[in-house]
C-alpha cells in the first residue's frame, strides 16, 4: 500500500513559527487541479489565506476551524456548480481536489486539517461573506495547512464487513 495513504492525518496543531510558501502553496494547488472531475469540468476555484487576521477571521466564523489559530495558512476550496456538463457532481469533484491537496501536503511533510463547509448553510454564509465569494460559487471548504506540531496516531482501518465481493 502507498505509504502516504498511512501517514496523512487530521492535524489540528501547528508550529504557527514556521510559514507556509507561495511555493508550496501553488504545489497544493496544481495537485488540486490534477483531481479527475466530471467531463474534466474542473469546477473549482480557490482561495489561499496566509494573512493572520484572516486566519483568526476564520476561526471566528467557522465553529470547527480552531485549528486556523496556529495553522499557516489555509486553502478555500470554492465550488462552482454551473461549470461543465453534467452539472451537479461539483461535491465529488471538489472532495477529490481536497484530498489531492491533502496527499500531496503529506508528502512535503505538511500537515492539514479539512474543515467542512457545504453543505451547511450557516458556515457557508459565514465563509461567503468573509471572501466576498458571489453566489452562484459556494464555498465548500476551509483546509487549514502548517506544520504539524502533533503526531496523531492513525484512526482509519480496513473493515471487510463493509465490503461485498462479486465473484
Amino acid at each position: 500500500m502507498n505509504v502516504l495513504f498511512e501517514k496523512r492525518r487530521s492535524i489540528r496543531k501547528y508550529q504557527s513559527d514556521k510559514p507556509v510558501t507561495k511555493e508550496q502553496l501553488n504545489r497544493l494547488l496544481e495537485a488540486a487541479m490534477l483531481a479527475p472531475s466530471a467531463c474534466n469540468s474542473r469546477p473549482w476555484e480557490f482561495i489561499a489565506v496566509t494573512r493572520r487576521e484572516t486566519l483568526d477571521e476564520i476561526v471566528r466564523v467557522h465553529p470547527y476551524a480552531m485549528m486556523c489559530q496556529t495553522a499557516a495558512a489555509a486553502i478555500i476550496v470554492v465550488a462552482v456548480p454551473q461549470t461543465g456538463d453534467p452539472v451537479g457532481y461539483f461535491p465529488q469533484d471538489c472532495g477529490a481536489a481536497t484530498q489531492n491537496i491533502l496527499l500531496e501536503a503529506a508528502s512535503m511533510g505538511l500537515g492539514t486539517c479539512w474543515c467542512g463547509v457545504y453543505p451547511r448553510e450557516q458556515r457557508i454564509i459565514s465563509i461567503r461573506q468573509l471572501f466576498n465569494i458571489p453566489e452562484p460559487k459556494i464555498p465548500f471548504n476551509v483546509i487549514a495547512i502548517g506544520t504539524p506540531d502533533e503526531a496523531p496516531e492513525r484512526r482509519g482501518f480496513f473493515e471487510e464487513s463493509k465490503v461485498s465481493y462479486i465473484e
